[in-house]
């Protein structure tokens, strides 16, 4: 019971980051921003929203164990990725493919480093976490490779929309 009690809290984190997105969205767009693969946005909301609902009815009632502990370590771990890209891309940064007209390529550290950070360091991580913290067995083999369909396609997307910005992407 308390596991459900742990994931609904940290799914309301993810919430609040969900504000943040949504205010710099409308801040870009009032700029002239163009959003790129809507629906695709959407469906990875959506995917994002049920995987927790799916994790938190198959591991409802179950008790801490040593995949709790793991879930919370790795969770902690992508929720500190997440900081530093939304640190590290500050107004740009959404849960949308979103590209301003004035967009800057981010070069620090992470981003110079890994393609894609908040995609392989921190929705990949949380979604493993979250199936793990619940030991929600189901979710992590049917429900996480589902998701990553869409998140194949988000990535593909972002890697043709950088280039054509850029070209050195």
């Amino acid at each position: 019971m308390i596991v459900t009690y742990i994931v609904s809290g940290l799914f309301l984190i993810r919430i609040i980051t969900l504000f943040k997105s949504i205010y710099n969205e409308k801040k870009l767009k009032l700029n002239g921003a163009v959003e790129y693969g809507k629906l695709n946005s959407l469906l990875l909301t959506v995917f994002h929203i049920l995987y927790y609902i799916v994790c938190l009815c198959e591991g409802y009632g179950n008790e801490i164990n040593q995949y709790t502990y793991i879930g919370i370590g790795l969770w902690l771990f992508s929720y500190f990725i997440l900081l530093i890209v939304i640190f590290s891309l500050k107004d740009i940064w959404t849960v949308k493919l979103i590209i301003a007209p004035k967009h800057k390529l981010v070069t620090s550290f992470l981003f110079r480093n890994f393609k894609h950070p908040n995609y392989f360091l921190n929705i990949i991580p949380e979604l493993i976490a979250v199936a793990l913290m619940c030991n929600s067995w189901y979710a992590l083999c049917i429900g996480f490779p589902l998701y990553l369909i869409p998140l194949s396609i988000r990535i593909k997307q972002e890697n043709r929309v950088m280039k054509e910005k850029f070209g050195i992407y």
